[in-house]
């Protein structure tokens, strides 16, 4: 089984910053993809930003020049640095992992998700 365990969440004004993380744990042999996913109140969720294990990242348009996702693997963890944040990125934002667990089959886990307001 495996856990993931976000933190970082909370209210930021337009125009600045928050850093979300996001720390795997339990039966892990490896991690392919991590990666955001938010969901705005009255809409579905979204792919925000993703990452692999090789080091290879995309973004939503929405998004692009102002979050940046990176992973430590070591760690088995994955942070969402968010600048320049508008209210519109008003959300709660879920970690999302495909793992490899020990006996080498891959799984789909999902974090509880952590607010994130965008208001003055």
């Amino acid at each position: 089984q495996v856990q993931l365990v976000e933190s970082g969440g909370g209210l930021a004004q337009p125009g600045g910053s928050l850093r979300l993380s996001c720390a795997a744990s339990g039966s892990i042999r490896s991690i392919n993809r991590m990666n955001w996913y938010r969901q705005a109140p009255g809409k579905q969720r979204e792919l925000v930003a993703a990452s692999t294990s090789g080091g290879s990242t995309s973004y939503v348009e929405s998004v692009k020049g102002r979050f940046t996702i990176s992973r430590d693997n070591a760690k088995n963890t994955v942070y969402l640095q968010m600048n320049s944040l508008k209210p519109e990125d008003t959300a709660v934002y879920y970690c999302y992992a495909n793992v490899k667990d020990l006996s080498w089959y891959d799984r789909d886990y999902w974090g509880k998700g952590t607010l994130v307001t965008v208001s003055s």
